[in-house]
């Protein structure tokens, strides 16, 4: 039992990052503003996902990534809703990826001891190279979507218990079992072909990552202008070893109204406060 509580401290030397992209517009929810401040049951949905993030004691510090002409908007909520472990805020780039890049560089150039309460400005990030070797190479970073306001302790628990206990993986991800068949259509939508889904997964976020195989990631992604739909991609493409955990049926992303009336009767039944 000894040996295996050493092991254990032994994998677990840095922080927590939570890094949380909301800097999306969500055209597909038909609402008049953006998704990351759509009213949900009185609150900003942001502010759920953040509440949920910030309740979590493993999680030293969470990462929002915000619009430019937003921050000092998001900067406010923070303080009203007493959301502690945020220090900093990263500025959202063109794309999701860029966004995380940008809060990467945060980490990569980090501040954190010596600075109060900091958004990044935009010479911040996007430079390539910019992820050097330092600090945070000991780090976990966690990547959360802002729109998934759902996303549970236990889930975030075992995402962490697997990386943690598990040296030859360089990330972890949840994944739900795919129940309708899926198939392959061109553009004319001719079927192409069916896919056997009992070996497919739907992903989901929270995705944990070892600080050092992301930035790798992320700097020849930058280098090259490759573009993938989720960060557990770009860390493949480098060659790093991920594994897929069971996720949750209810940690949906609110992307249409739909999605939107579910996550409100969800948060209902919450016990988390806000």
């Amino acid at each position: 039992m000894a040996k295996n509580i050493t092991r254990k401290a032994s994998l677990v030397s840095g922080r927590i990052i939570a890094i949380v992209p909301a800097a999306g517009i969500g055209r597909r929810l038909g609402a008049s503003q953006k998704k990351t401040f759509v009213d949900c049951l009185g609150v900003p949905l942001l502010i759920h996902t953040l509440k949920r993030l910030n309740s979590v004691k493993s999680i030293t510090e969470i990462i929002p990534v915000i619009g430019k002409e937003d921050i000092g908007k998001t900067h406010k909520l923070i303080q009203t809703y007493h959301i502690n472990k945020v220090k900093r805020i990263a500025m959202g780039g063109k794309e999701r990826q860029d966004s995380v890049y940008n809060a990467l560089c945060l980490i990569a150039n980090d501040n954190i001891n010596t600075l109060p309460f900091i958004p990044s400005r935009p010479e911040a990030g996007l430079r390539e190279g910019s992820l050097r070797q330092g600090r945070g190479d000991k780090d976990l970073i966690l990547i959360h979507d802002g729109a998934r306001p759902f996303v549970t302790a236990e889930l975030i628990k075992k995402l962490l218990s697997e990386i943690q206990g598990n040296k030859s993986i360089d990330g972890v991800i949840p994944g739900i079992p795919v129940k309708d068949t899926i198939k392959e259509a061109g553009d004319d939508g001719i079927i192409l072909s069916t896919k056997k889904r009992e070996k497919l997964r739907a992903i989901q976020t929270p995705q944990v990552f070892r600080y050092g195989a992301l930035r790798k990631a992320y700097d020849r992604a930058q280098k090259t202008g490759f573009y993938a739909t989720d960060d557990a991609a770009l860390v493949e493409k480098t060659g790093g070893k991920i594994k897929i955990i069971l996720g949750h049926p209810y940690n949906i992303k609110v992307t249409t109204p739909e999605d939107m009336g579910m996550v409100e009767y969800l948060l209902s039944k919450s016990p988390i406060k806000i």
